[in-house]
């Protein structure tokens, strides 16, 4: 949390709270047979299970964005891709926290490497669904992600899908 004395644009003075986040990352990963990998595990501060893209926060020894999503991606599902494009970053509740999602399309996946998930990820479990069945998900609001929304859609309307 944090809490800075600012000077509004009308002058005046205040506070202004906010959480500040590390940036994370979501990997929209879609297979030759145009299966996208979906999870689905407990998000604690929703209280309840929810679907996702694979997605993490970028370590400080990641380097980059685009190496924190080859780590999760990996580490959430044991695939590895040959093939990655930059999607863009999405702001995430603005008005509560620095919280940036850098999103990115994967494909020329290759499965069968050993999953590493963190004990927090201990029920995610992955699953494989079309895409449109994906796109129609985020469009009934039942993929809420944000990051996993952003991916989605934004290669929906870029013809990448």
């Amino acid at each position: 949390m944090r809490r800075d004395d600012m000077l509004r644009p009308d002058g005046s003075r205040g506070y202004y709270d906010s959480v500040v986040a590390q940036p994370a990352v979501t990997i929209l990963a879609v297979d030759d047979r145009r299966l996208v990998a979906v999870t689905r595990q407990w998000i604690c501060v929703h209280g309840e299970p929810q679907w996702r893209l694979p997605a993490g926060r970028v370590d400080t020894f990641d380097g980059t964005p685009r190496a924190a999503a080859k780590r999760e991606l990996a580490e959430e599902t044991g695939i590895r891709a040959d093939d990655w494009r930059a999607l863009g970053s999405i702001n995430c509740a603005d008005s509560l926290t620095n919280h940036r999602d850098h999103a990115f399309l994967a494909m020329g996946l290759t499965s069968g490497g050993e999953r590493r998930l963190e004990p927090g990820e201990a029920d995610l479990v992955l699953h494989w669904l079309p895409v449109e069945q994906v796109v129609e998900m985020v469009l009934a609001g039942d993929l809420p992600h944000a990051g996993s929304t952003f991916a989605v859609l934004t290669a929906q309307v870029r013809g990448l899908l």
